[in-house]
């Protein structure tokens, strides 16, 4: 396993993996590092490089607000650098998930239909889906999954490490693999 990582103080993470037909090609990190330069340098984003994968950690509140599941401008941009790269692999699926930390759903999402935070990460998911249409990446090609607050990378005992838990994954696997 390679790894590489590109750290900061910025501890809220979304998370993009792949995984394509025998490995992810060095040109495809290299593209995704040379796309997403200025939020690594500002510690937005963290890119490893494992055997067969490619995973891209996106701080949470760069694209979401807390609570909700729309884009600002900000993090639609953040994924439309992203697509170029992901747009030519038209064999790979892939597949969104998203998560949430453990904190219960509050009345304001509960008024707009979200009442598990299941419901919030598959909104959040879609919403990555939808965007990458958007941007090129065919549409059967791609389906988004909410995991809620399953699988935490951190303890969301404090705000530190439910800013972790927030993430989304994308995970693409070739044809044949």
């Amino acid at each position: 396993m390679i790894t590489r990582r590109l750290t900061t103080s910025m501890t809220a993470l979304l998370l993009l993996s792949g995984m394509l037909a025998a490995c992810v090609s060095v040109s495809t990190y290299d593209q995704l590092n040379q796309q997403l330069s200025a939020e690594i340098a500002q510690g937005q984003v963290h890119i490893t490089r494992l055997q067969g994968a490619i995973k891209v950690t996106i701080n949470s509140e760069l694209l979401f607000p807390s609570g909700g599941w729309q884009m600002p401008p900000a993090a639609a941009k953040t994924i439309a650098e992203m697509a170029p790269v992901l747009a030519p692999m038209q064999t790979a699926q892939i597949t969104v998930t998203g998560y949430t930390d453990s904190t219960p759903i509050g009345p304001e999402l509960r008024q707009q239909g979200i009442d598990t935070n299941q419901q919030l990460s598959l909104k959040r998911a879609q919403t990555v889906t939808q965007y990458l249409i958007s941007q090129g990446v065919k549409p059967n090609l791609l389906s988004a999954n909410g995991l809620g607050d399953a699988d935490p990378v951190a303890s969301n005992d404090t705000p530190q490490g439910r800013a972790q838990n927030r993430r989304v994954e994308l995970n693409l696997v070739g044809a044949g693999s």
